[in-house]
C-alpha cells in the first residue's frame, strides 16, 4: 500500500497537517477526533481511486494547530478551519466524505457551507444526540456492551500506550462495531495506525450531549449521500433515515449485511454506490446546464 503524502497547510487560522494520496477531483476527508499519520485511515482508502483525497488532522491532532480556547474543537470552528483549509489550498470548491463523527462533521459543513461543497458522503451518522435514547446504541448504559467500550476508549486515550496494546485494544474496541466480528483480520488487513485524539474526544463527549442541529438540515443544498450499516451500534440507523427525510437532495443507502463500517464490510457494493452517486451527480449538473441554456 503506497503511503500517504504529508503537506503543511498554513492558512489564516493556523497551520494544518495534512495527508495526500489519488488523483482527480478534489475531496477532504477527517474524523472529528482521529489523529492521521501517514499509514493513513480506511474510509479515506475507499476514495483515493478516483479523487484527490486530502486527509486533514484537525486542530490539536497531529502536529496541527493548537487550541487556545477550548472551544476552538467545536463542530462548527472545525468545520470553520476547514474551510480555511480549503481556501489555502486555492480550491473553489471540494467534496467532502465523514464516516462517524466525521459524518457529523459532514452535517455541520453542509449546513453552514453548502455553497463549497460538490457533494457531501455521510456515513454512519447522526445530526443530533444518538445514545440517550437508543439502547441498541453501544454508547447507551443499557447496552449489554456499554461499559466494555467506555473502558476500551478510556485506555486508548493513553497517549504512553505501548504500540502492540494499542493493536489488541483497538482490535477488540472495533469487533464490538462489525456485523460479523470473526471476519476483523479480513476486512482490517492494512497497515494503519491511527490513533484517538484525546482533547478533542474529550470535548466532544460534552458537547454532544447538546448537539441537535435536526431543524437546520433543511439548509443542506450540496448533493447529499448518506450511508449506513443496518446494525450500526455506534449510529443506529434510524438517525440516517431521519437525515434522508429531512435533507434535500439527499440519497439513503442502507446496507443490510454491515454494522458500522460498510465501506468495508461490503466493500464492493460501497464503491459501486459511491460510483454511482457521482455519475448520479454529474448527470444532474448538466441537465441543469442545458436546461439553463434552453432558458
Amino acid at each position: 500500500m503506497d503511503k500517504w503524502e504529508k503537506i503543511y497547510v498554513n492558512t489564516s487560522r493556523g497551520t494544518f497537517e495534512l495527508f495526500v494520496k489519488g488523483e482527480g477531483e478534489p475531496i477532504c476527508v477527517t474524523h472529528l477526533y482521529s489523529e492521521f499519520n501517514e499509514t493513513g485511515d480506511y474510509f479515506a482508502e475507499s476514495f483515493v481511486n478516483t479523487h484527490k483525497v486530502f486527509l486533514v488532522n484537525l486542530r490539536e491532532a497531529g502536529n496541527s494547530a493548537k487550541a487556545s480556547k477550548p472551544y476552538e474543537l467545536s463542530f462548527q470552528e472545525s468545520i470553520i478551519d476547514l474551510e480555511a483549509i480549503r481556501k489555502a489550498l486555492g480550491l473553489d470548491k471540494w467534496g467532502f466524505a465523514g464516516h462517524s463523527t466525521g459524518g457529523m462533521l459532514g452535517v455541520i459543513y453542509g449546513i453552514y457551507f453548502s455553497n463549497s461543497l460538490k457533494f457531501n458522503v455521510i456515513v454512519g451518522a447522526a445530526a443530533r444526540e444518538y445514545m440517550t435514547f437508543s439502547p441498541d446504541c453501544i454508547y447507551n448504559k443499557e447496552h449489554p456492551n456499554y461499559r466494555r467500550m467506555q473502558n476500551l476508549i478510556e485506555v486508548l486515550k493513553r497517549p504512553d500506550l505501548p504500540i502492540d496494546s494499542r493493536k489488541e485494544l483497538n482490535k477488540e474496541r472495533t469487533k464490538l462495531s462489525l456485523y460479523e466480528p470473526e471476519r476483523f483480520d479480513e476486512v482490517f488487513s492494512l497497515n494503519i495506525q491511527k490513533k484517538i485524539c484525546a482533547i478533542r474526544l474529550n470535548y466532544f463527549s460534552r458537547e454532544v450531549q447538546i448537539f441537535d442541529v435536526t431543524k437546520k438540515l433543511k439548509l443542506i443544498t450540496t448533493p447529499t449521500l448518506i450511508i449506513c450499516g443496518k446494525y450500526d451500534v455506534q449510529c443506529p440507523v434510524t438517525y440516517s433515515i431521519e437525515m434522508k427525510e429531512l435533507i434535500p437532495n439527499s440519497k439513503l443507502i442502507i446496507f443490510n449485511k454491515s454494522n458500522h463500517y460498510p465501506f468495508l464490510e461490503e466493500k464492493d457494493l460501497f464503491d459501486k454506490e459511491i460510483k454511482t452517486f457521482m455519475i448520479e451527480r454529474t448527470e444532474a449538473i448538466n441537465l441543469k446546464g442545458n436546461l439553463h441554456i434552453q432558458q
